[in-house]
């Protein structure tokens, strides 16, 4: 195999664990200006990540996928590094779609309750304040 044809490291990473360590011949990612290909003989670059799926071929030329929420994507010589809040991977597009309605919509609704009852929080606060001063 020449230098070439040597294959990258892809590591995505979350705030809490690394989800991906893997060879890979080919990443796609889809940037802040489009979708883009990585192949190991590519000059170095990063790139801002919006929501969408990252596909990469392993090592063995199957394609993978990884559902990401924002993120950052540096490639340094053979290493491609993700860094994103939040990423599920799947072997399938049907498994990965399962897993992105469970992970992330599951969460938007958390966080939208969240936010509701930290502004209840808040709007108590501002009346108890104003009854306060009377």
């Amino acid at each position: 195999m020449s230098d070439d044809e040597a294959p990258l490291t892809l590591l995505v990473d979350l705030p809490s664990e690394r989800l991906i360590e893997s060879g890979a011949t080919r990443v796609i990612a889809e940037g802040t200006a489009g979708s883009f290909a990585l192949l190991p003989r590519h000059r170095d670059i990063a790139a801002a990540l919006v929501p969408g799926i990252l596909i990469y071929h392993d090592a063995e030329g199957t394609e993978r996928f990884v559902g990401l929420d924002h993120g950052v994507l540096v490639k340094v010589g053979r290493s491609v590094s993700v860094a994103a809040m939040g990423a599920v991977s799947g072997e399938t597009l049907p498994q990965l779609r399962e897993q992105v309605r469970t992970r992330f919509v599951e969460r938007d609704a958390t966080e939208r309750a969240a936010r509701t009852a930290l502004a209840r929080l808040e709007s108590g606060a501002v009346r108890r304040m104003l009854e306060l001063e009377e």
